[in-house]
């Protein structure tokens, strides 16, 4: 059917035509949140009768409701990638989300969702920046742009019309990508109700009557397809201005509070969504595996000729590499469930293989030493107290990092994207012929690491001989040789 007789998405021709009560009000309706949030309370509604409808509202003014709105706030999530070794490439019409509110052009519609009577979940997903205090923010009065002070407002509405009830408190769950994100979101909330001079019978609400959930969430959403929308299309019997891609793989845990698993039923769709009393093993699984192992590869991969995520997971040299470093070092000492961190770690491998997502290593190359610092070293550090010798993977890639950051590698040039300093501080260290002295000057540059790593026994000789061996046999031989 050709794009231009296709007609625009609505509820008549999706087929979806089920009316759902406003359960829950959304900020952000960008990709991620409709290939996260929105998809899952879908799900949820389809196979486990949930019947709860999202109230999508925008949380810039500069937004895309608008774009939701003509098409009754349907759209099509594309799912595509692979999941335990099987490819998934599916496609479905979404409809969970009823209206959309553009609070900057219709506040009053905004604020007339406190008194919606079955309200009880707001989701959001601001970025990380969103989820902070404004202290421009002085009046009551809106509309505002900052987020928690839209969400202060919304809370004392709904105080206000319902005379403090305590069945119409509302649960927070956002999807930000901060540590405690319910926790902050609450301390803000509080602090604008002191600073607009709100009651303390609604700040005593808030604390006794609502829920706020900290959460982890992990999930793949390159959004609208831009460079492959014609394929996309030829799929579709409609035309779909808001079509979503996003990747099989999904992880939702969350932080219980007041018995959640009774108020939405998670367990009853086959998702990763864990409700649990403590977030934090998940979160450091996370940093760990999955961000630590896109950086702890970067190098290597990069230094023998690789440019994507797929391409290293396709080499033997890195795929091999990548799974002693994870299963051999990283597991070991993460103080988790091994065949937990093994299932993990898989998922991890076929996210990375996914033939759908072009992840550049170049992108992952940004800031790349406090991502190790962060994600890499501490797994290092674990490593060395735990077992009194170092993990070789681990310590190869620090290497391959100090070589990385040389500037060049043969005739290439590599794709250095970190700050000014970092850059310089190496160039200088460069400067030096000597490995021994290359090692001495990068392991010891606190500014880099925190610490002086060359106090740890064996390592600066290690990533010496490590960095010999790169430049004069290249790196997957050299790899051969270190162990």
């Amino acid at each position: 059917m050709e794009n231009q007789t296709k007609q625009k998405l609505n509820r008549e021709t999706g087929g979806q035509n089920n009316k759902l009560p406003i359960k829950i009000v959304q900020f952000g309706g960008g990709n991620f949140m409709r290939g996260f949030t929105d998809y899952i309370i879908d799900k949820v509604n389809r196979e486990a009768g949930f019947n709860a409808g999202i109230v999508n509202v925008q949380p810039t003014p500069n937004g895309s409701v608008h774009k939701l709105e003509a098409q009754d706030n349907l759209y099509t999530l594309f799912t595509r990638g692979i999941k335990k070794g099987e490819l998934i490439d599916e496609k479905q019409v979404i409809s969970a989300i009823q209206k959309s509110v553009n609070p900057y052009t219709d506040y009053d519609k905004f604020l007339a969702l406190a008194k919606e009577e079955e309200l009880e979940f707001i989701f959001s997903n601001t970025t990380e920046t969103g989820i902070a205090y404004d202290e421009t923010e002085t009046s009551y009065q809106g509309p505002h742009r900052n987020f928690p002070a839209k969400v202060t407002v919304l809370l004392y509405e709904r105080f206000r019309h319902f005379n403090g009830a305590a069945d119409k408190g509302v649960r927070m769950i956002p999807c930000e990508l901060i540590e405690d994100n319910a926790f902050a979101l609450r301390d803000i909330i509080i602090r604008y109700a002191h600073l607009w001079n709100l009651e303390e019978a609604f700040v005593q609400w808030i604390n006794q009557h609502n829920y706020f959930h900290n959460t982890l969430v992990d999930r793949i959403v390159p959004g609208y397809p831009t460079d492959e929308a014609g394929s996309y299309e030829d799929r579709l019997d409609y035309e779909d201005q808001m079509m979503v891609v996003s990747e099989a793989f999904l992880l939702f845990v969350i932080q219980d509070a007041g018995n959640l698993k009774e108020r939405i039923p998670f367990h009853k769709i086959n998702e990763q969504i864990l409700v649990v009393e403590d977030i934090r093993p998940y979160r450091l699984r996370k940093v760990r595996i999955l961000n630590g192992g896109h950086t702890l590869m970067l190098a290597p991969a990069i230094l023998s000729g690789q440019e994507t995520v797929k391409e290293a997971m396709d080499h033997p040299f890195t795929k091999t590499f990548l799974h002693d470093a994870i299963f051999n070092e990283v597991h070991s000492t993460l103080g988790l469930d091994e065949t937990e961190l093994k299932d993990f770690a898989e998922e991890v491998f076929d996210r990375f293989r996914n033939p759908f997502i072009k992840h550049h290593l170049a992108s992952i190359a940004l800031y790349f030493v406090s991502k190790f610092k962060v994600r890499v070293l501490p797994s290092l550090l674990a490593y060395v107290e735990n077992n009194g010798k170092l993990p070789v993977n681990l310590t190869f890639s620090l290497a391959c990092l100090i070589r990385f950051y040389q500037g060049s590698f043969g005739e290439k040039a590599l794709p250095l994207n970190d700050k000014d300093g970092i850059i310089a501080k190496f160039k200088e260290i460069w400067k030096n012929e000597a490995y021994e002295t290359v090692a001495q000057l990068a392991l010891s540059e606190t500014s880099f690491w925190d610490t002086d790593l060359t106090q740890i026994k064996g390592l600066q000789e290690a990533v010496s001989t490590a960095l010999y061996e790169i430049d004069h046999h290249g790196v997957e031989a050299a790899y051969k040789n270190f162990i």
